[in-house]
C-alpha cells in the first residue's frame, strides 16, 4: 500500500506578512522570494486577501491588484495562488452588498487567483452562499471554510466535533458549490483530539476525493500537535510556512 503525500499551501506571503509584520510589506521586497519558491517546486502559495488587501492600500500605498499580478508572473501561470475571503464581508470588515461580492470574485479571478478559501467567523453557513456561488460562477476553486477554535472552561457546547460536524452536513445539505473543504483554527487552540474526531467524521462524511484541508496558528504552541492529529485522521493537506514569518503567531515551519 503506496503512502499518503500529504499536501501544503505557503501562507509566507499572506498570512505570514499578516501574522507576524501586520500585513505591511512592500511587494518590492518579497517578491524575489516568491521566484525561490517556485524554483525550490512550491507551488501552491497563498497571494493575498485578509488583511492583506487592505494593508496595501492603508498603508503600504500600493494596490493588491497589481501585488497579485507581480506574484502571477512571477509563479508562472502553473501555480495555484490562493486568497482568503470574510464570506458576505469578502475583503473588508463590513458586510458588502451583492454586487461588491460578486466584483470581488471577478477581480480576483482577472488578477490571477486561482483558490479562495471562504469563510464565516461565526460558522453562519448562510454567508457562505451567495459569496460561495459567485466564486464557483467566475472560474475559481472555491474551498469552503468550517471555522475551528476552543474555549475556556465553562464555555463548553458549542465548539466540539460534533458541532463542526454538524456546520459540514448543513454545507453538504444546501446547494452551495465548493471543491474542498477546510476546517480554519485562526486562534491556534483547538485541541488536538478534537481535530482528530472532526476528521475522522468528515472523512466518513464526504465523498472519497473530497479534499480536506486544515489552516491553525502556533499561538498556543499545539500547532504541529494539531497537524498531527489532522492527517491521522485523514486530512488532505496542511498550511505551512517559511522562516522569518513562520511560528509564533502563524503556521508551523515548512
Amino acid at each position: 500500500m503506496g503512502k499518503k503525500v500529504i499536501k501544503f499551501m505557503d501562507t509566507s506571503f499572506r498570512d505570514g506578512f499578516q501574522s507576524v509584520f501586520g500585513a505591511r510589506v512592500f511587494t518590492d521586497d518579497f517578491i524575489p522570494a516568491v521566484k525561490a519558491s517556485v524554483d525550490a517546486g512550491i507551488m501552491h502559495l497563498e497571494a493575498g486577501g485578509g488583511a492583506r488587501f487592505q494593508s496595501l492600500f492603508f498603508y503600504c500605498g500600493e494596490s493588491a491588484f497589481d501585488m497579485m499580478d507581480r506574484i502571477r508572473t512571477e509563479a508562472g501561470p502553473d501555480a495555484d495562488l490562493q486568497t482568503l475571503a470574510r464570506g458576505i464581508n469578502v475583503v473588508a470588515l463590513s458586510q458588502q452588498p451583492r454586487d461588491i461580492i460578486d466584483l470581488h470574485a471577478k477581480m480576483f479571478k482577472k488578477h490571477g487567483i486561482t483558490t479562495i478559501r471562504n469563510f464565516d467567523a461565526l460558522n453562519d453557513i448562510r454567508n457562505l452562499q451567495y459569496s460561495g456561488e459567485r466564486i464557483a460562477h467566475h472560474g475559481i476553486h472555491h474551498q469552503i471554510v468550517v471555522t475551528v477554535m476552543d474555549l475556556p472552561p465553562g464555555c463548553e457546547g458549542s465548539h466540539t466535533a460534533e458541532f463542526y460536524l454538524d456546520r459540514l452536513q448543513k454545507i453538504l445539505d444546501s446547494d452551495i458549490p465548493f471543491k474542498s473543504i477546510c476546517f480554519k483554527d485562526a486562534t491556534g487552540t483547538a485541541n488536538p483530539k478534537k481535530l482528530y474526531d472532526t476528521f475522522k467524521g468528515a472523512r466518513k462524511m464526504v465523498p472519497e476525493d473530497t479534499i480536506l484541508w486544515f489552516h491553525t496558528h502556533d499561538t498556543a504552541g499545539i500547532a504541529i500537535s494539531q497537524n498531527l492529529a489532522v492527517i491521522e485522521g485523514g486530512a488532505d493537506g496542511i498550511d505551512l510556512a517559511k522562516s522569518p514569518v513562520c511560528g509564533g503567531t502563524c503556521q508551523p515551519d515548512i
